[in-house]
């Protein structure tokens, strides 16, 4: 699930429809931050900071909260075998529409080829679903072929691990949502059998590509 499509699994409103599109929308945690999600860069073509991510997808990849499908549609682009998942009917059928294979599923229910993906995209903050990026990793471990890795979008070096409570600016009921900083990311990712093969950055966004044991 994406960002949007966890929250939109929360609070049982698509925020791909008419409100994402139009006025955009906000996280807020428990301390009372606000932070804008993403939108824009959700809706758009993949960018160069992306194929950060979509160069080491060789084989069949799996775009776990594909939202509106840009890095589904990049990789079939590609002519890598690519399938986006998110909990969203409206990213699903934007997937679709824009070329992409798209499915409405959820990341700890059943998905197809289990234990056989080369590949898995977690971009866009998507680590931080459910509050626990170690148990979230331990799903795509029994997702990925061994030797296969999990490309995974981080916050800034810093953060640490930072489980959060969220929720959509001023509705709904709040969530469990994590922040993960590149410095955790080494821990983290042994805590789910997975080993470190590369990290680092591009432009302002941070990247690791993590090797199932």
């Amino acid at each position: 699930m994406s960002q949007a499509a966890d929250l939109e699994a929360t609070h049982g409103v698509d925020i791909f429809g008419p409100t994402l599109r139009d006025t955009g929308c906000w996280l807020e945690l428990a301390t009372g931050e606000r932070i804008e999600l993403s939108s824009d860069r959700w809706r758009a073509t993949a960018c160069p900071a992306d194929e950060t991510m979509l160069d080491r997808c060789a084989g069949p990849t799996l775009d776990v909260g594909c939202g509106p499908g840009r890095l589904t549609v990049a990789l079939t682009r590609r002519g890598v075998p690519a399938l986006g998942v998110d909990v969203s009917p409206i990213a699903v059928a934007m997937t679709r529409a824009r070329g992409g294979t798209a499915l409405r599923r959820d990341v700890y229910g059943p998905l197809p080829g289990e234990g056989h993906w080369n590949h898995i995209l977690l971009a866009d903050g998507n680590i931080g679903i459910g509050g626990d990026p170690v148990r979230l990793l331990r799903r795509l471990r029994e997702l990925l072929t061994p030797g296969g890795t999990a490309l995974i979008e981080t916050h800034r070096p810093g953060i640490g691990l930072r489980p959060a409570r969220a929720r959509l600016t001023q509705t709904g009921p709040w969530f469990d949502w994590a922040f993960l900083g590149a410095d955790a990311v080494p821990a983290t990712a042994r805590g789910a059998g997975f080993d470190v093969g590369w990290l680092g950055h591009r432009e302002d966004r941070w990247f690791a590509e993590l090797v199932r044991r």
